[in-house]
Parts: C-alpha cells; sequence; structure tokens
C-alpha cells in the first residue's frame, strides 16, 4: 500500500512502488512536522520542481544523510545540487522537459512537464511519477496552464497535488479549473497558509471542484497526514 504524507507547503513524503521520495523538501517550512533527521537513510529518491529556497528546501542536507538516494531536477539545478554535495558518483540526475528520466536503480516513470512560474536555475518544472500502484502529479508552483489537458490524458493521474495560495501560483478558482483538465482520482491542495501573502481556504477549492460535478475528490491534509491509496 502506498501513501501521500503532506509536510507542509509544497513539501511530500511519497511511498509507492516500495521506494520512499521526498519532493520539494522544504522540511524546515513553518507548517513541517518533521525535522531533517527524521529520513536519514530512509529515502530513495528526491524530486525538486525548481530552485526557489522554499523548494529546493533542505535537499542537499537530506542527501547527504542518505547516500545512496538519488536526486532528480532539471539540468542547471541539478548540476548546482552535485556542485553543492561534491557528488561526482552519478546520482544526480539532471533532465529535462520531456519523456522518462533514467534514474538508475528506481523502476519509475518520472517526467518532469513545464509550470508556469520563475526560477533561477533552469526552467520551472512540474512532475508525474507512475508507478504499478499509482501515478502522481506534483504541480510545483504553477499558474494555470492549458497543456495540463495533455497530462491527463497521457497518463491519467490518480493523485493531483495542486497549488491554491495565489499571488506567486493559482488560486482555489484556478486549481479548480486545473482538476478539471487533469481529471485525477484525488486532488490535494498545497502551497497555502504558510504565510499571509497565500493564505487560502482549501474548503472553498473542494466547494468549487464538487460544483463542477467532477468526480474527483479532494482531500485536504493537515500537515503530517497521510492519504493512503
Amino acid at each position: 500500500m502506498g501513501y501521500v504524507r503532506w509536510l507542509g507547503h509544497s513539501a511530500f513524503e511519497i511511498r509507492v512502488d516500495d521506494y520512499t521520495i521526498l519532493v520539494d523538501p522544504w522540511l524546515s517550512n513553518p507548517q513541517s512536522p518533521v525535522s531533517v533527521s527524521e529520513y536519514k537513510g530512509k529515502v530513495d529518491l528526491v524530486i525538486v520542481t525548481h530552485d526557489h529556497l522554499d523548494h529546493l528546501g533542505d535537499a542537499v542536507q537530506i542527501l547527504r544523510l542518505n547516500p545512496n538516494a538519488k536526486f532528480a531536477a532539471v539540468y542547471e539545478l541539478a548540476n548546482f545540487v552535485a556542485e553543492q554535495l561534491g557528488d561526482t558518483s552519478g546520482r544526480i540526475v539532471g533532465a529535462n522537459i520531456g519523456g522518462p528520466l533514467r534514474i538508475p536503480g528506481i523502476d519509475l516513470k518520472v517526467m518532469f512537464f513545464p509550470a508556469t512560474h520563475s526560477s533561477n536555475r533552469g526552467a520551472p518544472t512540474s512532475v508525474v511519477i507512475a508507478g504499478k500502484e499509482a501515478t502522481l502529479f506534483h504541480a510545483g508552483d504553477t499558474g494555470l496552464f492549458a497543456e495540463m489537458q495533455f497530462i491527463g490524458e497521457l497518463y491519467r493521474p490518480d493523485i493531483a497535488m495542486l497549488p491554491i495560495g495565489s499571488h506567486f501560483t493559482m488560486d482555489v478558482v484556478q486549481a479548480a479549473k486545473a482538476v478539471e483538465l487533469l481529471k485525477p482520482r484525488v486532488a490535494i491542495p498545497m502551497h497555502y497558509n504558510t504565510f499571509p501573502v497565500i493564505e487560502a481556504d482549501p474548503q472553498e477549492f473542494a466547494r468549487l471542484v464538487a460544483e463542477k460535478g467532477l468526480d474527483t475528490k479532494v482531500v485536504i491534509l493537515k500537515p503530517g497526514e497521510v492519504y493512503e491509496f
């Protein structure tokens, strides 16, 4: 059985096909129920959608505590992380927007897609993680973009993690439209209420999704809570 655990902001612990994955692991965020040290020796793969500090977060420290873990990000960001680690072992995987990555020792399809946002190192991304147990979509920081429809058509995500906080990303109205385009079985809101500027009501997001008559279930997690699949 797999699960998605929200760690506050845009950070998630995902367990799928017996791999433990951290996405955008800013584990020192104000909402976080965990510490970095809790993940020592427990992580198989770290994925970062872009290099803003609230997403790159504690990735380098986590990789130091997990010397066998792989790291995947857009090429320029991956090179930066490799430099920070002084790591030339090949466990840092730099990629770009396109088809599945080749990640040594990880038998999952991991694919980067666009995100409408900004970044200092390489392009901002969203990511699909496709395993036997489930296919998951983490939108990263993004505004609404029409290609979400193609992601829904091609990969039919079971679970979509979507920002709703506005100002830097989609708001609840745009995120509800994203659900309509992606058509996931489950939508989990993220990137809200960490700071006053991104305050949002996840119940309003759930109401807007329900009004569209979609089959998607909105699952609102508190930091530390788990959705099992």
